[in-house]
């Protein structure tokens, strides 16, 4: 059995301000779409996007990610909780995201980006599915900096004790590695490839769609389930309950896409 590396999270410190490594990650997920991006630009796969609008998509996908994130965990995951201390709604700082929230907060967003840029929003997710997966994987790896969100226990070799969640030694899956391996790198490299030629508008969108709800879903039987939740019906968590609908989606949307050419 491996034990968790124990790493500090804070990356460094100047007197009061620490910045963080799961902070940090969000900044390198940032900083990587802001790049990819402009590449693809330059490259004529832009999808009618400059180098300028890049940097003006990334201020809304922040606001996004952010907002719908917190929002998304506020309402999927404690809404007893929060409608009893709404309060705490705001308090980023104190933990509480999710991916599923962040995404329908970046769609909003990017709906208004195109509708003030007047820019075809399919064309424009296409332009942007093949960014976000390193951003996921950043993200994974500070989970696993951290030693949050581990998984279920295990035989495996490789099984790994989080002493920041079990204080006597248990084995459990890394399973932010996997994430990180699976709805990161993977899925990273399937969009590069799949969007390095030219396909029907929305083919992107509903192949990122697909591929991370299928990976997601995937993943979960190795992550431990919230405590606050636990198994949902038939035995699912909630972020499969949540992959579900982006597979459907992502299979009609490849349909649609292939079907309108």
């Amino acid at each position: 059995m491996l034990t968790h590396p124990q790493f500090d999270p804070v990356f460094f410190s100047i007197g009061p301000v620490a910045v963080r490594w799961y902070g940090l990650m969000y900044v390198v997920g940032f900083v990587a779409f802001v790049m990819l991006g402009k590449w693809r630009v330059r490259r004529g796969l832009g999808q009618g996007m400059t180098e300028a609008g890049v940097d003006d998509l990334l201020l809304y996908a922040v606001i996004g990610v952010i907002l719908g994130g917190r929002l998304g965990y506020v309402l999927f995951y404690k809404p007893a909780y929060y409608l009893a201390n709404p309060a705490e709604i705001l308090q980023v700082w104190a933990g509480g995201m999710s991916f599923h929230g962040g995404f329908l907060g970046v769609l909003a967003a990017v709906t208004f980006f195109c509708w003030r840029r007047r820019l075809n929003w399919l064309a424009t997710t296409d332009f942007i599915a093949p960014l976000v997966p390193l951003g996921l994987a950043a993200g994974r790896l500070g989970n696993f900096i951290n030693g949050e969100l581990p998984g279920r226990a295990t035989s495996v070799p490789w099984g790994m004790w989080f002493p920041q969640v079990d204080t006597t030694p248990l084995a459990r899956h890394p399973s932010q590695l996997y994430q990180f391996a699976l709805e990161g790198v993977a899925l990273f490299a399937l969009l590069w490839w799949f969007s390095s030629r030219t396909r029907p508008a929305g083919a992107v969108s509903g192949l990122f769609l697909v591929g991370y709800g299928v990976l997601r879903f995937a993943a979960e039987f190795a992550r431990q389930p919230d405590d606050f939740l636990g198994l949902l019906a038939l035995g699912l968590t909630m972020g499969q309950w949540l992959s579900l609908p982006m597979m459907l989606s992502g299979v009609a949307l490849l349909a649609f896409a292939y079907r309108a050419r």
